[in-house]
């Protein structure tokens, strides 16, 4: 399973959409001017890396059920 490319890359998808997920409650607790800079934009990312998540999730489970 670890030799399989989309595998990985489900795991990375959803590696770096728990990330984003991290930063984005952690910058609205520290506030400030990271907060009023960088709120929007960690948004945007959240909402790309979660579409590539379930892009890259979708054809898996499609292939691994025999599709």
């Amino acid at each position: 399973m670890l030799q399989d490319p989309l595998f990985l890359l489900v795991i990375a998808a959803v590696t770096i959409t728990s990330l984003i997920l991290v930063t984005g409650p952690g910058g609205f607790a520290r506030g400030g001017e990271f907060n009023r800079k960088h709120t929007n934009r960690i948004m945007h990312y959240r909402i790309a890396a979660q579409a590539v998540a379930i892009a890259s999730i979708l054809p898996n489970v499609w292939l691994r059920r025999g599709g």
